[in-house]
């Protein structure tokens, strides 16, 4: 487990409300996880910025990772490893929160997330993607 709870900041809770409205996406741990992923796809690391944790929103680890919480730990190691950052588990959750955040950033920014049809769409274009990237390999 990287982290025994996750509290989000109230700017983090607010865009995750916000997307809940679009999305009609009723739980915090489902638009989190999609945040998470979103954001260790992009190949930068995120910026190194303290998040206050002073929301009302909490979860614990094994509510925000449910059964895949053992995937989850693996991708935030895999990619601290692949961002040449060690693997203690202050690092690990730091990094978990900081690209937890980010995500949030990016699907609630410049209007990219108007419905649940576009959470879907952003997760097929990648498959797409990838898919594409194979076929001409």
């Amino acid at each position: 487990m990287i982290v025994k709870q996750i509290k989000l900041s109230n700017q983090d809770k607010d865009k995750l409300s916000r997307l809940k409205g679009k999305t009609g996406i009723k739980n915090w741990n489902i638009l989190c996880r999609w945040a998470l992923c979103i954001s260790l796809k992009e190949p930068s690391i995120p910026n190194d910025t303290e998040i206050l944790q002073e929301s009302n929103v909490e979860m614990s680890w094994s509510t925000f990772a449910g059964d895949n919480n053992e995937i989850f730990e693996a991708l935030i190691k895999a990619r601290c490893i692949q961002d040449q950052l060690p693997t203690d588990t202050e690092t690990l959750a730091k990094y978990f929160r900081l690209h937890l955040s980010r995500g949030i950033s990016y699907l609630s920014g410049t209007n990219m997330i108007k419905n649940i049809d576009d959470l879907i769409l952003l997760a097929l274009e990648e498959r797409k993607d990838k898919n594409e990237d194979e076929y001409l390999s």
